[in-house]
């Protein structure tokens, strides 16, 4: 990580903050994107030489924004994160269409836009690194989180399909898989139906405890610096999500 110039997307909190903190640690050069301007700005102050760009992943004149300062600063980008996402509780029958269109937008087409502005700027360099954070519930097939897990599943084909596209320009792209994870997301989570209280939500289904943001940013870190196509929260959810 050393001297590497790394971007951060959805840097306020949760993996996010904990991987630009990590990395940070670690030597990198962190570019901190999000909507929370105030957070990543104390952010800014809090690791020296870190750039914070306030971004709506969302709106594509944002994100080239964020990719354009990140150049004109620093000459280069050798490492991106794509982190920035919000969660969708729903059963498939009370799937907002709209909602969940602005769901895809976040989760699965920003994170496309993004590679596709960085992919040329890491093959100038003489290569790269990307990850893109799926999620855990890509690898099951649980109640009332169809939606959400459809958009993570579809994340992740799309970034071990980049991998092969872009491996022989010295870009590789991996994905990690968190599962359950102490942070902020639950809250900021849109819901349909109030399944958390009603416990409907994989009701026979027994979770794990969370894991913490800080854990999940270390294996994270060890995938990229690994070259791993795909990062487990677990052992266990390398086989298909099928708990021992």
């Amino acid at each position: 990580m050393k001297d590497k110039v790394v971007i951060v997307t959805g840097a306020s909190s949760g993996i996010g903050a904990s991987v630009a903190r990590a990395m940070h640690d670690r030597g990198a050069t962190v570019v901190l994107a999000a909507r929370s301007e105030s957070v990543i700005k104390r952010m800014e102050k809090e690791l020296p030489g870190s750039l914070a760009i306030p971004t709506d992943m969302t709106i594509e004149r944002q994100v080239e924004r964020l990719i354009k300062k990140t150049e004109e600063r620093f000459g280069r980008i050798d490492i991106l994160v794509n982190n920035a996402g919000q969660g969708y509780d729903a059963s498939v029958v009370d799937i907002d269409m709209d909602r969940y269109k602005a769901i895809m937008e976040l989760d699965f087409f920003s994170v496309i836009r993004t590679m596709q502005l960085v992919a040329p700027i890491m093959e100038r360099g003489g290569g790269g690194s990307i990850m893109n954070v799926s999620s855990g519930l890509a690898l099951m097939h649980l109640p009332n989180m169809g939606g959400y897990a459809a958009a993570k599943a579809a994340l992740a084909h799309i970034s071990l399909t980049a991998r092969e596209e872009l491996k022989d320009k010295g870009i590789r792209v991996g994905v990690i898989y968190p599962y359950i994870t102490e942070t902020e997301f639950e809250r900021n989570t849109l819901h349909e139906q109030d399944h958390i209280e009603t416990g409907t939500v994989a009701a026979d289904y027994e979770m794990p405890a969370g894991d913490s943001a800080d854990y999940v940013a270390g294996i994270l870190i060890e995938g990229i610096i690994s070259g791993a196509a795909q990062v487990y929260a677990h052992d266990w959810m390398a086989t298909g999500g099928a708990r021992p």
